[in-house]
């Protein structure tokens, strides 16, 4: 089961790494791998688990987070209530972005990550519509669109898989500012 103690902080190489992709059908570690991703964001976001355990909340997690450099993604983004079931729950593998927006969004309180322990304040701009083209952990192959919050998810973990960190996004000589084009969500 993994922990916290398994996610790989900012400065890890592996972070900074462009992952390889995956070949089908999966190694039984690959699928190993998938199921125990998925587990990880079940329980971080379970209060009960997380507490006993010590995780941080998480609806994205990708392979190279955990040292592992293959093009592997979770996601497990809640519904927006709390009976409701997840908006997105899937492992994707070797998911690339194939159309996007040109409309731009970002997160109102900007983002956040598992690997990364501090506060970073600024705006991270994403496109507001992505088509992704990916694969299940069967090899079967999907294109689907997605908007708003899953569509800044998935850039997040995809830019995990290509060695980029959130913040690199981030203005740096002026983290607040927004072109006025630019929608904020939250």
């Amino acid at each position: 089961m993994l922990t916290m103690e398994n996610i790989v902080r900012e400065g890890h190489p592996a972070l900074r790494e462009i992952a390889e992709p995956l070949s089908f059908p999966l190694s039984e570690e690959d699928l190993t791998l998938a199921n125990e991703m998925m587990e990880f964001l079940e329980n971080s976001q379970d209060p009960e688990i997380s507490e006993e355990m010590g995780l941080r909340a998480g609806v994205g997690l990708a392979a190279p987070q955990l040292a592992v450099k293959k093009r592997m993604i979770a996601l497990l983004i809640p519904g927006e209530y709390e009976d409701d079931p997840p908006e997105l729950q899937e492992v994707m593998v070797n998911p690339r972005i194939v159309s996007h927006s040109v409309e731009d969004i970002c997160l109102k309180d900007g983002e956040g990550c598992l690997s990364v322990d501090r506060d970073v304040p600024g705006y991270v701009v994403r496109h507001s519509r992505i088509t992704l083209s990916y694969q299940d952990v069967t090899g079967k192959t999907f294109k689907k669109r997605f908007k708003g919050y899953p569509a800044i998810v998935l850039q997040h973990e995809i830019d995990h898989l290509n060695g980029v960190m959130f913040y690199d996004h981030i203005n740096q000589e002026s983290p607040m500012a927004l072109d006025e084009d630019v929608k904020i969500l939250g």
